[in-house]
């Protein structure tokens, strides 16, 4: 999986802008499923452990690709979400909403980008039982337009809705660090 630098300029720039986790879905070009040319922001709410997209919201932005021409396997297959902790491991919520979600594609990925830089990235294939390890990068072989740090402001100002859980949040234990974290805080809702 690759991601062009503009799209990994904005997932780090979104992942940095609040201290909750942010999804989006990959934009990629026809012939090139894998390579991640922007990143797509809907309306959610989010907190440190979660990530909820507005159902309109998400119609909404497949009724406007596929207005665009675009194809599903263009924007509607790369699942992209942050962890503001240390670790990019998925949540047992994560897989299973990657499962519920995009179980019945051919093929779609789950990609997760911590705060220090760690990623995780998973694809999922009709027909095979198990999910396939992704390898991440960034090409530089084309050129690329620059940062637009004003729009994407803008983007995430009218996507995201932060839910804080916690004043006392520790933001050098995230969630991901722990494998058991609700057990561990059964009062977290996860």
């Amino acid at each position: 999986m690759k991601f062009s630098p503009y799209a990994w300029a904005k997932l780090i720039y979104l992942r940095d802008r609040g201290t909750t986790e942010v999804g989006g879905f990959g934009i990629t070009d026809p012939g090139q499923p894998r390579f991640v040319k922007d990143i797509v922001l809907v309306s959610q709410s989010c907190t440190e452990v979660t990530v909820a997209f507005d159902d309109t919201a998400v119609a909404d932005f497949f009724d406007d690709q596929i207005d665009a021409g675009r194809h599903p396997e263009q924007f509607a297959r790369i699942w992209l979400h942050t962890h503001p902790g240390r670790s990019a491991e998925p949540s047992g919520v994560d897989h299973e909403t990657f499962a519920r979600v995009f179980g019945n594609c051919d093929w779609a990925v789950m990609f997760i980008l911590a705060r220090n830089g760690a990623t995780y990235a998973e694809l999922k294939q009709t027909g095979t039982r198990h999910s396939e390890p992704l390898s991440v990068g960034i090409d530089f072989r084309e050129e690329f337009p620059g940062s637009d740090q004003t729009a994407w402001e803008g983007e995430y100002n009218q996507s995201v809705q932060e839910t804080v859980l916690s004043p006392i949040w520790d933001m050098d234990f995230m969630p991901g660090d722990e494998p058991y974290l609700s057990e561990q805080w059964p009062w977290l809702p996860i």
